[in-house]
C-alpha cells in the first residue's frame, strides 16, 4: 500500500506520517513546500525523526506547482492520498490573503486534478471548524449552514468543501473532508496557543487573552486526531442515489473548555504562575467551538480518548525537551 501524505514535515502530516510509517503496512512519500510562515528548525526536526523510518520518503515540493505535483503523484502512484498541505492561521489570513489563495484554492485545486487523471482509492483532505462561522450553534454539526465564514482562511475551507463534492460528482471521486477542532500535542505548531502560552509562561511574559479568556475551544489531542485521519482512510465514501462519493465529517474532542482555564492547566503543569492580561474579543475569532460526533462516530467509530490534563501532561513533556 503506498500513501502519499500532503503537508508531512506539518504538525498533523508529521504525526500522521509517522504512525504510518512506524506501522510498516505501507510506504509513505511525505511532501511540503518547507515554507518560513513559522521556523523551517521546527519542520526539519519532524523530518529527522521521520528519516528513521525505512518506509518513509520525503520530497520537497509545493503542491500548488500542478505541474510538478503531478510528476510526484503519477510516479508514486499512490492508493491513499491524505492532503494535509495548507496555509494555516485565523489571524495571518487577514494580514496575507494571497498566500491562503495560493495553497488553499491553487493548491487544493492541483491536487485533486492529478486524483482525477488518475484515481486514488480515497482522497482525505483538511477542512477545519473555522468553517462553521457566524450563526453557527453549539455543538457543531455536519449539517449546519456553513455559508458566513469569520475568516478568509475559513473561506478557503469551505471551498475546498464545496469543490470536493463537485469533483465527486462529476468525476466519481472518493473524497472525505475533515473538520478539524483546535488540535494539541507534542510537535505542535509555534503559532498555537499551547506553545504561545507555555513560552510566555517559562520567561515571565504577558498572555493576553481575547474576550477576557472565555472564549470556548474544542481542543483536541493530536493522537486522536490522526486515528480519526486513519480510520477516515480507510473507509471510502460510497456514492448513493442521493449523494456522490464525497464526506465531510467533523474531528474534535466534544468537551470545549475555557482558555483561561487551558492556561490555568498549562501553570500547573509548568510550575509556574501565568501573567495573564484580559482584552476584548478579537475580529474573527469564534466564542465556542464543540464537535458534534455523532456522524463520525457512526460513519468510521471515531471517539477521543485522550483527556486535556494527559494530553497537555505529554504536550509539556515535550515542550521542556525541545524549548529547554
Amino acid at each position: 500500500m503506498k500513501v502519499l501524505i500532503t503537508g508531512a514535515a506539518g504538525f498533523i502530516g508529521y504525526h500522521t506520517a509517522r504512525q504510518l510509517a512506524a506501522s510498516g503496512e505501507c510506504e509513505v512519500l511525505g511532501l511540503d513546500n518547507l515554507n518560513d510562515y513559522y521556523p523551517v528548525a521546527l519542520k526539519d526536526a519532524r523530518l529527522a525523526q521521520l528519516s528513521k523510518f525505512p518506509s518513509f520518503r520525503f520530497i520537497a515540493a509545493d503542491f500548488a506547482d500542478a505541474a510538478r505535483f503531478r510528476e510526484i503523484y503519477l510516479n508514486f502512484a499512490p492508493d491513499y492520498v491524505i492532503h494535509l498541505g495548507a496555509q494555516a492561521g485565523v489571524r495571518y489570513s487577514m494580514e496575507n490573503p494571497s498566500a491562503y489563495t495560493h495553497s488553499n484554492l491553487i493548491g487544493f485545486s492541483s491536487v485533486l486534478e492529478a486524483a482525477r487523471v488518475r484515481p486514488p482509492r480515497h482522497l482525505v483532505y483538511a477542512s477545519s471548524s473555522s468553517v462553521y462561522g457566524g450563526g453557527a450553534v453549539t455543538p457543531f454539526h455536519e449539517g449546519q449552514p456553513t455559508d458566513r465564514p469569520l475568516s478568509f482562511y475559513a473561506a478557503t475551507k469551505k471551498s475546498n468543501e464545496v469543490t470536493a463534492y463537485s469533483y465527486a460528482h462529476l468525476f466519481g471521486l472518493p473524497l472525505t473532508g475533515l473538520r478539524f477542532f483546535t488540535v494539541y500535542g507534542p510537535w505542535g505548531r509555534p503559532d498555537m496557543a499551547p506553545i504561545l502560552f507555555s513560552k510566555a509562561i517559562a520567561e515571565g511574559k504577558p498572555i493576553k487573552l481575547f474576550n477576557h479568556g472565555l472564549n470556548r475551544r474544542d481542543f483536541t489531542y493530536v493522537d486522536d486526531i490522526v486515528a480519526g485521519v486513519l480510520a477516515a482512510m480507510r473507509n471510502p465514501p460510497q456514492a448513493t442515489a442521493e449523494l456522490p462519493p464525497a464526506r465531510v465529517y467533523n474531528l474534535g474532542h466534544n468537551h470545549p473548555v475555557e482558555v483561561v482555564d487551558f492556561v490555568r492547566e498549562l501553570e500547573r503543569l509548568l510550575g509556574r504562575t501565568a501573567q495573564i492580561e484580559l482584552v476584548g474579543p478579537q475580529p474573527g475569532d469564534m466564542v465556542e467551538t464543540c464537535a458534534d460526533l455523532t456522524r463520525v462516530h457512526a460513519a468510521i467509530g471515531y471517539a477521543p480518548r485522550t483527556p486535556l490534563s494527559e494530553g497537555l501532561a505529554s504536550f509539556v513533556e515535550w515542550f521542556k525537551a525541545y524549548y529547554g
